[in-house]
């Protein structure tokens, strides 16, 4: 079992990737591969739903998207870290969402999802009402931690002198690995996954 961290940060090794290294580490213990990608500081060109990722099989712009579209894919889980900027997810990590869940959403379902964020103060839980939907419209089980999935510091050793937000993130990657076992177990079992029914698309004019 593998499960893919994608830090939204631009920097490398800054706050969002000390979080998802405890995260990992948590993971690695229990016996699941885990790889952190890094989705980087060149700009991200935003989602113009012009749809051609259907016919395709990937987005329109070949870029960072692209590239981890194929891990996601491979990966039994997700979890996505960001920093806080103006008290939401970062405009990159927004826009590299935006295009991995409309191009490869449908193949994303069912597999378990995370969402940390990093700030120095405020603007966590909004960051991480904001990731969460992305998993929560695309039928993915959300798991949780001891509090909130957050870590407050304003560099990597402040972080790690977080002590109650590291543990939450060590609970996090043990929760993680406990559903992900959960779930195998119950495909050796001969549980079949949940019958997805046929969309129903409505608006609110008709």
């Amino acid at each position: 079992m593998k499960v893919l961290l994608i830090n939204g940060s631009p920097k490398k090794a800054g706050c969002t990737f000390t979080a998802l290294s405890e995260v990992s580490k948590s993971l690695n213990e229990e016996g699941i591969e885990t790889e952190i990608f890094q989705v980087g500081a060149k700009p991200i060109a935003g989602c113009i739903g012009c749809g051609s990722c259907r016919k395709k099989g990937k987005c329109i712009f070949d870029d960072v998207v692209n590239e981890c579209m194929p891990k996601a894919k491979e990966a039994d889980a997700i979890i996505v870290g960001s920093p806080v900027h103006y008290a939401s997810a970062s405009g990159a990590i927004t826009s590299f969402m935006d295009r991995l869940f409309y191009s490869s959403g449908g193949a994303l379902q069912y597999k378990p999802g995370a969402a940390i964020a990093s700030a120095r103060r405020a603007g966590t839980t909004a960051t991480l009402d904001q990731l969460t939907k992305y998993f929560t419209i695309s039928n993915m089980p959300v798991i949780s931690s001891s509090y909130w999935n957050m870590v407050h510091g304003n560099t990597p050793e402040e972080v790690l002198q977080d002590l109650e937000g590291i543990q939450i993130m060590r609970t996090l990657g043990k929760n993680m690995a406990w559903i992900l076992k959960c779930i195998e177990s119950s495909k050796k079992a001969g549980i079949p996954m949940p019958q997805k029914e046929e969309k129903i698309y409505t608006n609110f004019i008709r």
